[in-house]
């Protein structure tokens, strides 16, 4: 028994992206512009407010809110799967086609190293200048209390992030869009204006910063067809935000 195929149109490959955006990153989006909404009508000034990231739930139950962070984290995941599934169903080596597998673990652990250099430093010097010019709020990175499985679940919730972010907003996304007739171009700014605004919760730097870091890690995209490197600087960028403030809070005032 033959089974007919469908070649899916231009509008309905765009379609679905909105969808996958629209239970996903882009639903984040219209929330970061709520927020940013709220925290610019507050009577104190953007720069004096504090947003808070990675916080605990239930502190007074540790083991409820280690259970409240996994789950977080794996349902997070979920528009990955989906993202993965959408893609197989025209092409079943879609996951290899965009380079997230372990096929060149050496080379990838170099390039994510070298691109997560090449951002950190001029991002924190972003968002140093975008709180001194009262764009920016101030960014308290980790919030869980003191428990043995902090600093491990902070390091799950970088590698949840960059995973999300780079197969979604990157490997997902440009295939569709490319496959639909846009132009290179076009999908680069596009991808990275929405990865800038699912930032806007915390101020204008962060949107400028990660628009400016979609840009750079989609031209990497386009010149090693991997996402892998990008996942890896990914997660080394949100460790070193995550596990640092974790650890260096107490010691250091300019993080407060």
């Amino acid at each position: 028994m033959t089974v007919a195929t469908t070649v899916p149109t231009r509008r309905s490959l765009v379609s679905e992206t909105i969808l996958v955006l629209g239970v996903s990153l882009g639903a984040s989006g219209v929330w970061a512009l709520l927020s940013l909404v709220n925290k610019l009508t507050q009577p104190v000034a953007l720069n004096r407010q504090t947003t808070a990231m990675n916080s605990s739930v239930t502190p007074d139950r540790p083991w409820l809110d280690l259970t409240y962070q996994l789950v977080g984290i794996v349902l997070a995941l979920v528009p990955v799967a989906l993202a993965l599934h959408l893609l197989s169903r025209d092409r079943p080596d879609a996951r290899h086609a965009m380079g997230a597998d372990l096929r060149q673990p050496g080379r990838d652990l170099v390039r994510g190293a070298l691109l997560a250099a090449a951002v950190g430093l001029p991002g924190l010097g972003l968002y140093a200048a975008a709180r001194a010019l009262g764009l920016n709020t101030t960014i308290a990175a980790a919030n869980l209390s003191n428990q043995w499985w902090t600093i491990p679940v902070l390091v799950l919730a970088a590698v949840q992030n960059a995973v999300l972010e780079e197969v979604v907003m990157i490997g997902y996304l440009y295939a569709r869009w490319l496959r639909a007739g846009w132009s290179l171009p076009v999908v680069m700014v596009t991808s990275a204006l929405i990865r800038g605004s699912y930032h806007l919760y915390q101020g204008f730097g962060g949107f400028v910063g990660n628009l400016v870091m979609g840009l750079l890690f989609g031209w990497v995209y386009t010149r090693t067809r991997r996402v892998a490197p990008l996942v890896v600087a990914h997660t080394l960028l949100d460790v070193v935000a995550f596990v640092g403030y974790a650890l260096l809070k107490g010691h250091l005032a300019w993080l407060s």
